[in-house]
């Protein structure tokens, strides 16, 4: 009887802390801090709404994103990929600059996984709608606030940061870009 209480009462207190590091597990967790500094004048590009990082505060960074699904939550954002845009340079997978009218689209660090991603296809779900985009680009969650980054913050850890043709093509009124809940999946 005594074995019987003992099994039944430890296989369930088992089963719920593998749960619990199997979830820890895929937790993203920051990876250091980075201190703000004034940008230089005009040299912090504010197109589409973008911060510049302020003198004296600590920004957060990351390495990982959180894991990938088949519908894995992000914050769309908006971006220039095109020369003088608030992206800054040319884009990381191909040394190039893209126009704004293409729908391609810049991943935090961890998703763009050291460039695994570039210049495939990803699918973006948001605002009833669905689209399909070429990632270009890193949207650096390790490093900013320095002339590389054009002197912006870094990034958070789950970004889609997109292009305008990818805003129209989910049907988004135009003053409603800046930011927006969404889901994303690898192509097929």
């Amino acid at each position: 009887m005594k074995k019987q209480v003992i099994c039944s009462t430890v296989f369930p207190l088992l089963c719920i802390l593998l749960l619990f590091l199997s979830v820890e597990a895929q937790t993203c967790s920051p990876s250091g801090k980075i201190k703000g500094k004034t940008p230089p004048p005009g040299q912090c590009n504010q197109e589409n709404d973008s911060d510049c990082c302020k003198d004296g505060k600590w920004y957060t960074t990351y390495k990982c994103s959180p894991p990938v699904s088949s519908q894995t939550k992000a914050t769309l954002t908006r971006n220039s990929f095109e020369p003088d845009g608030d992206g800054g340079a040319p884009s990381e997978c191909d040394n190039q600059y893209h126009s704004d009218d293409d729908p391609v689209v810049a991943l935090s660090t961890g998703w763009y996984n050291n460039g695994k991603r570039c210049l495939n296809y990803i699918n973006i779900h948001g605002n009833g709608r669905s689209v399909r985009d070429k990632v270009v680009d890193e949207c650096d969650s390790t490093m900013g606030c320095d002339s590389d980054h054009d002197y912006q913050p870094p990034c958070p850890n789950n970004i889609v940061d997109a292009s305008k043709a990818v805003w129209k093509a989910l049907g988004v009124p135009e003053s409603d870009w800046g930011e927006m809940d969404i889901y994303w999946s690898d192509t097929d």
